[in-house]
Parts: structure tokens; sequence; C-alpha cells
């Protein structure tokens, strides 16, 4: 991130043990800007969803403090919107009124564009014709999509996504991939991703944050737009560009997990 950019959101000498077990050790300092898409990518139990989750309020930071335009992070809030890997969803609502709860209590829309935006993001994520189901009717990919609906319908500020579309084909995956980008640039979200997927890293991202395995230390950032740009086509995947990203990505995880090349 460049330094001319006000950070947003902020680690500011992080640290977290789980008892006797380090996840992050060492004082974790870090600054997301607003609007940025930041993907965090590492090795499995690295401790990068439990940076995420300290975002969301969900964990406590064990030293140091967590700030959001210069407030500590307090409980989970509607600011902070999060989709996990394993899908959730209120068995006795139907689909459209799944997606519909999150913006139950908002009260700066009318009743009219609670029904707008759960329509659009129904038909984003291609569950309009299945609005009147029920969660046990549909599959465990519907599910799933029905809380990446439902959580950007409720409008949050932060989004905060670990491995959310691991559940879907790759063809849903990819058509996803593509809209959540369009959507962070039309509704100026900031986003935290967690992935272990180099591709979608690198497809996503603004920047990429590789974490060291547990406990967590950044080993590598890559600063992804500077080099793609802020447009992502399904065509960018078959580019040189993106080729030699993904393999120098994949190279510095490989490093950070201790694995030989």
């Amino acid at each position: 991130m460049s330094t001319s950019v006000a950070p947003y959101l902020v680690f500011d000498g992080v640290t977290k043990r789980f008892g006797d077990i380090p996840v992050v050790e060492a004082p974790f300092d870090f600054a997301i800007a607003k609007n940025e898409f930041v993907v965090f990518l590492g090795p499995s139990g690295c401790g990068k969803t439990t940076l995420m989750r300290m975002i969301g309020g969900l964990d406590e930071p064990s030293g140091g403090e967590i700030l959001l335009q210069g407030a500590p992070v307090g409980p989970p809030d509607r600011r902070r919107g999060m989709v996990f890997q394993s899908y959730s969803s209120f068995p006795w609502l139907t689909v459209a009124e799944n997606v519909a709860f999150g913006m139950k209590y908002r009260k700066d829309i009318g009743e009219e564009e609670k029904l707008a935006r759960r329509d659009r993001y129904l038909d984003l994520v291609g569950l309009y014709e299945f609005s009147d189901a029920y969660p046990s009717r549909v599959s465990g990919g519907m599910r799933q999509r029905i809380a990446i609906a439902r959580t950007l319908a409720a409008g949050s500020d932060v989004l905060l996504m670990d491995e959310p579309f691991g559940a879907l084909d790759a063809q849903r995956r990819e058509g996803l991939q593509v809209q959540l980008r369009k959507i962070q640039k039309r509704d100026a979200k900031t986003i935290v991703f967690v992935t272990h997927d180099v591709e979608e890293a690198v497809f996503l991202a603004d920047r990429v944050v590789v974490f060291t395995k547990r406990p967590a230390s950044v080993a590598a950032e890559v600063d992804v737009g500077a080099r793609l740009g802020p447009d992502r086509t399904l065509e960018l995947r078959e580019s040189a560009e993106f080729f030699a990203l993904r393999n120098e990505l994949l190279h510095l995880l490989r490093s950070a997990a201790g694995e030989d090349d």
C-alpha cells in the first residue's frame, strides 16, 4: 500500500495466543487502505483466519489493538460483514428471507430498497429462481451462495471472507470472483479475503500478504494492482503476466511454508 494513502484498518502491535500456543507471536503491524482488496495467503493453520476473526470481533488480540478509522474494533457489528468457509443459513427462513435478513435492522434504507437489494444479490449468485425454497432443499454450494448474498446485501463497509468460494464448482467460483471485484469497486468496499488458492489470490487482490507458518508473520507483500491493473477479466487468467505472478506467489508460499522447490 502506498504510504500516501491514509490507513483505514490498522493492526497495531497485535499478538495472539491460545493458551500456550502462539498464533501471532511477533507484534504484527499492518495497515489496509479504504477500498483496498487485501488477500491473506499462507500455509494451512498459520493464523491468517485468526487475524481476520480479530478484525470481525470474534477473537480478541492478546496484545496490541486493531483500529478501524482510528477507533478500536469491538464486538461484531454491521460495519464488518463476515462470510466463512462453512456455509451458514437460517433453516426456518426461505432463501430470499435469508438474504434479506442482513438488512432487517437497517433504518437508513426503506423496504422498497431492501427488496431491490435482496433481488439483486439473489440474481448475482444465481439463486433468484430458488427464492421460495428452504435451505434444506438446496445443495451445500447453494447454501454458501446464500451466505455470500446475505453479507453483500447487508451493505457492510468491510467484508471479511474466509475461503467463501471453496465449496463452489469452478465455473460458479470464477463468475463470483469477477462479480466480487466489480462489487468492491462499485460499492467502495474494503475486503480482507483468506484463501489457500494462489490463482484466486492473484485474480482478486489489490495486494497479497504471504504469511509464514505459525506463529504468523509476514513473509512477503505483493502489489498485484500495480502489475495487473484494477480490471480483472477471465481473459486475464490466460495472460503471461498472470502466470508469472502466480508462479512468483507460489514460490513465496512454498518458501514461507518451509517447503523445498
